[in-house]
Protein backbone atom coordinates (compact mmCIF):
# COMPACT_ATOMS: atom_id res chain seq x y z
CA UNK A 1 0.00 0.00 0.00
CA UNK A 2 1.86 3.43 -1.12
CA UNK A 3 1.73 5.98 1.58
CA UNK A 4 0.23 9.28 0.68
CA UNK A 5 1.39 12.59 1.88
CA UNK A 6 0.18 14.26 4.62
CA UNK A 7 0.24 17.37 6.68
CA UNK A 8 -1.38 17.77 10.09
CA UNK A 9 -1.08 20.52 11.57
CA UNK A 10 -1.36 21.27 15.16
CA UNK A 11 -3.21 24.19 17.09
CA UNK A 12 -2.27 24.90 20.42
CA UNK A 13 -4.68 26.62 23.13
CA UNK A 14 -4.36 29.74 24.74
CA UNK A 15 -1.34 31.09 26.62
CA UNK A 16 0.49 28.43 25.29
CA UNK A 17 2.37 28.02 21.68
CA UNK A 18 3.10 25.22 19.47
CA UNK A 19 6.07 23.81 20.80
CA UNK A 20 3.31 22.29 23.84
CA UNK A 21 1.81 20.07 21.15
CA UNK A 22 4.90 18.63 19.99
CA UNK A 23 5.19 16.00 22.13
CA UNK A 24 1.68 14.46 20.09
CA UNK A 25 3.33 15.29 17.15
CA UNK A 26 6.31 13.00 17.76
CA UNK A 27 3.61 10.22 18.91
CA UNK A 28 2.10 11.18 15.72
CA UNK A 29 5.01 10.47 13.31
CA UNK A 30 5.46 7.40 14.75
CA UNK A 31 2.39 6.68 13.86
CA UNK A 32 1.75 8.03 10.73
CA UNK A 33 4.59 7.07 8.41
CA UNK A 34 4.59 9.86 5.58
CA UNK A 35 3.20 12.81 7.43
CA UNK A 36 4.49 16.34 7.79
CA UNK A 37 3.27 17.62 11.60
CA UNK A 38 3.55 20.90 11.99
CA UNK A 39 2.79 23.25 15.34
CA UNK A 40 2.91 26.78 14.74
CA UNK A 41 2.24 29.59 17.47
CA UNK A 42 -0.67 31.79 17.47
CA UNK A 43 -0.03 35.36 15.70
CA UNK A 44 -1.33 37.12 19.11
CA UNK A 45 0.81 37.45 22.14
CA UNK A 46 -1.51 36.15 25.49
CA UNK A 47 -3.07 39.00 27.08
CA UNK A 48 -2.47 37.30 29.93
CA UNK A 49 1.48 37.04 30.45
CA UNK A 50 3.27 34.40 28.34
CA UNK A 51 2.44 32.37 25.67
CA UNK A 52 0.20 33.23 22.48
CA UNK A 53 -3.51 33.47 21.56
CA UNK A 54 -5.22 32.94 18.05
CA UNK A 55 -8.15 35.55 19.81
CA UNK A 56 -8.26 37.83 22.83
CA UNK A 57 -10.51 36.33 25.90
CA UNK A 58 -10.13 39.71 27.88
CA UNK A 59 -13.90 40.10 28.85
CA UNK A 60 -15.04 37.26 26.37
CA UNK A 61 -18.35 36.36 26.79
CA UNK A 62 -21.41 34.21 24.54
CA UNK A 63 -22.53 37.36 23.27
CA UNK A 64 -19.02 38.38 21.64
CA UNK A 65 -16.99 35.08 21.07
CA UNK A 66 -18.28 34.70 17.81
CA UNK A 67 -17.18 38.21 16.82
CA UNK A 68 -13.56 37.32 18.32
CA UNK A 69 -13.37 34.60 15.95
CA UNK A 70 -14.43 36.64 13.04
CA UNK A 71 -11.42 39.21 13.54
CA UNK A 72 -8.95 36.75 13.82
CA UNK A 73 -9.68 34.86 10.68
CA UNK A 74 -7.54 36.86 8.66
CA UNK A 75 -4.34 36.49 11.13
CA UNK A 76 -5.09 32.91 11.56
CA UNK A 77 -5.52 32.08 7.59
CA UNK A 78 -2.42 34.33 7.33
CA UNK A 79 -0.55 31.45 9.37
CA UNK A 80 -2.02 28.47 8.15
CA UNK A 81 -1.34 29.67 3.83
CA UNK A 82 2.07 30.38 5.03
CA UNK A 83 2.45 26.73 6.69
CA UNK A 84 0.98 25.16 3.69
CA UNK A 85 2.42 26.84 0.89
CA UNK A 86 5.93 26.07 2.54
CA UNK A 87 5.20 22.43 2.68
CA UNK A 88 3.80 21.98 -1.02
CA UNK A 89 0.10 21.31 -0.05
CA UNK A 90 -1.57 24.86 -1.52
CA UNK A 91 -3.24 23.00 -4.26
CA UNK A 92 -3.47 19.78 -2.19
CA UNK A 93 -5.92 20.51 0.98
CA UNK A 94 -7.90 16.98 0.34
CA UNK A 95 -4.13 16.38 2.56
CA UNK A 96 -4.37 18.25 5.56
CA UNK A 97 -5.91 18.04 8.64
CA UNK A 98 -6.21 20.64 11.03
CA UNK A 99 -6.01 19.59 14.75
CA UNK A 100 -7.01 21.85 17.54
CA UNK A 101 -7.04 21.92 21.75
CA UNK A 102 -9.35 24.02 23.46
CA UNK A 103 -9.10 27.56 21.57
CA UNK A 104 -6.92 25.80 18.90
CA UNK A 105 -9.94 23.62 18.65
CA UNK A 106 -12.23 26.42 18.50
CA UNK A 107 -10.24 27.92 15.47
CA UNK A 108 -10.04 24.55 13.51
CA UNK A 109 -14.00 23.86 13.49
CA UNK A 110 -14.53 28.00 12.84
CA UNK A 111 -12.08 27.11 9.58
CA UNK A 112 -14.48 24.01 9.10
CA UNK A 113 -17.61 25.99 9.82
CA UNK A 114 -16.84 29.09 8.02
CA UNK A 115 -16.16 26.74 4.99
CA UNK A 116 -12.69 28.57 4.62
CA UNK A 117 -10.83 25.67 4.34
CA UNK A 118 -12.07 22.40 2.80
CA UNK A 119 -9.41 20.30 4.40
CA UNK A 120 -9.81 16.41 4.48
CA UNK A 121 -9.92 16.28 8.46
CA UNK A 122 -10.55 18.23 11.79
CA UNK A 123 -9.76 17.05 15.02
CA UNK A 124 -11.19 19.00 18.10
CA UNK A 125 -9.68 18.42 21.66
CA UNK A 126 -11.67 20.13 24.44
CA UNK A 127 -13.33 22.64 22.32
CA UNK A 128 -16.76 24.28 21.39
CA UNK A 129 -18.04 25.53 18.26
CA UNK A 130 -18.39 29.27 18.27
CA UNK A 131 -18.84 30.31 15.09
CA UNK A 132 -22.19 32.37 13.81
CA UNK A 133 -24.68 31.35 11.55
CA UNK A 134 -24.74 30.83 8.99
CA UNK A 135 -22.67 27.59 8.62
CA UNK A 136 -21.15 26.32 5.13
CA UNK A 137 -18.94 23.59 5.63
CA UNK A 138 -17.58 22.21 2.42
CA UNK A 139 -19.09 18.94 1.12
CA UNK A 140 -17.52 15.61 2.54
CA UNK A 141 -15.90 17.37 5.78
CA UNK A 142 -15.70 15.33 8.17
CA UNK A 143 -14.08 16.00 11.94
CA UNK A 144 -13.29 14.14 15.42
CA UNK A 145 -14.85 15.75 18.54
CA UNK A 146 -12.70 15.08 21.77
CA UNK A 147 -13.93 15.79 25.52
CA UNK A 148 -13.15 14.93 28.83
CA UNK A 149 -16.35 14.51 30.89
CA UNK A 150 -14.68 16.40 33.70
CA UNK A 151 -13.37 19.21 31.68
CA UNK A 152 -13.55 22.88 34.50
CA UNK A 153 -12.65 25.06 31.42
CA UNK A 154 -15.06 24.03 28.64
CA UNK A 155 -17.98 21.75 29.39
CA UNK A 156 -18.35 18.81 27.45
CA UNK A 157 -21.40 19.61 26.62
CA UNK A 158 -19.95 21.95 24.37
CA UNK A 159 -18.80 19.09 22.10
CA UNK A 160 -22.17 17.16 21.92
CA UNK A 161 -23.91 20.47 20.73
CA UNK A 162 -20.86 21.41 17.91
CA UNK A 163 -21.39 17.32 17.09
CA UNK A 164 -25.34 17.68 16.76
CA UNK A 165 -24.78 21.17 14.53
CA UNK A 166 -21.99 19.93 12.42
CA UNK A 167 -24.21 16.85 11.41
CA UNK A 168 -27.11 19.23 10.37
CA UNK A 169 -25.10 21.00 8.25
CA UNK A 170 -23.92 17.45 6.53
CA UNK A 171 -20.37 17.07 8.47
CA UNK A 172 -19.66 13.10 8.77
CA UNK A 173 -18.92 13.60 12.81
CA UNK A 174 -17.31 11.03 15.31
CA UNK A 175 -17.56 12.64 18.89
CA UNK A 176 -16.02 10.81 22.12
CA UNK A 177 -16.73 12.11 25.99
CA UNK A 178 -13.76 10.40 28.04
CA UNK A 179 -15.06 9.82 31.69
CA UNK A 180 -13.08 10.89 34.22
CA UNK A 181 -10.80 13.46 31.77
CA UNK A 182 -10.26 16.67 32.82
CA UNK A 183 -9.32 19.33 29.88
CA UNK A 184 -6.68 17.82 28.94
CA UNK A 185 -5.81 15.57 25.29
CA UNK A 186 -5.50 12.35 26.73
CA UNK A 187 -3.16 9.33 26.07
CA UNK A 188 -6.42 7.68 24.69
CA UNK A 189 -7.83 10.72 23.01
CA UNK A 190 -4.41 10.82 21.39
CA UNK A 191 -4.91 7.14 19.82
CA UNK A 192 -8.55 7.47 19.11
CA UNK A 193 -7.41 10.90 17.14
CA UNK A 194 -4.22 8.93 14.79
CA UNK A 195 -6.84 5.84 13.95
CA UNK A 196 -9.39 9.20 12.75
CA UNK A 197 -6.53 10.53 10.68
CA UNK A 198 -5.28 7.61 9.54
CA UNK A 199 -8.69 6.63 8.11
CA UNK A 200 -9.26 10.20 6.52
CA UNK A 201 -5.64 10.45 5.20
CA UNK A 202 -5.44 6.80 3.89
CA UNK A 203 -2.36 6.22 6.47
CA UNK A 204 -1.42 3.39 7.46
CA UNK A 205 -1.07 3.11 11.45
CA UNK A 206 2.09 1.51 12.58
CA UNK A 207 1.44 -0.15 15.85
Amino acid sequence: MSIQPSLIILLHGVGSNGEDLAHLGDIWLEMLPGSAIVAPDAPFAFDGGSGYQWFSIAGVTEANRAERIRASRPAFDVTLNALIEQRGFADKLGQVALVGFSQGAIMALDALASGRWPVRAVVAFAGRLATAEPLAPPPGSAALLIHGAADRVIPAAETLLAASTLQRHGVEVESHVEAAVDHTISPEGALTAAAFLSRRLAIPVQA
